[in-house]
């Protein structure tokens, strides 16, 4: 995954830790990266987790650690395929993002026979996350 950065060069996306008010490491975080000019920047579909993670810190967090992948679907598939080096199929992502879809569908048929709006909520993010990334791939 990459796009072009404003000095011409390829952006990379890599997995990176994003460090907030100098006392909160928020792992994971996928970025687009340039090599030439040093430029990085979030991936546009997951900044609104980020920001929304980063407001519920508050001004003066406590030192802390958090695994972004672990509230965004996008960011979990990106570990999940970083994870798996046997793959070179440039496929694979997507079919991962196509099973994860599948999973979550299953589970939203549970959470909906047992009426747990909490659970069907948590899913409804979920798999809106993963919609927004699977239009623009």
């Amino acid at each position: 995954m990459q796009k072009r950065c404003h000095c011409g060069d390829i952006m990379k996306m890599k997995l990176r830790t994003v460090i907030y008010s100098g006392k909160v490491e928020i792992d994971n975080v996928p970025i687009y990266s340039c090599s030439v000019c040093s430029r990085s920047e979030v991936l546009p579909d997951v900044k609104p987790d980020l920001t929304g993670l980063i407001a519920k810190l508050g001004q003066e967090p406590p030192k802390q650690t958090f695994l972004f992948n672990e509230c965004n679907e996008w960011a979990d598939l990106l570990v999940e395929a970083s994870e798996d080096k046997n793959q070179p199929d440039p496929y694979h992502i997507e079919r991962l993002t196509q099973e994860r879809i599948n999973n979550l569908l299953d589970l939203h048929l549970i959470a909906q026979s047992l009426h747990d709006e909490e659970w069907i909520a948590d899913i409804n993010k979920r798999l809106s996350q993963l919609s927004k990334r699977s239009l623009h791939t």
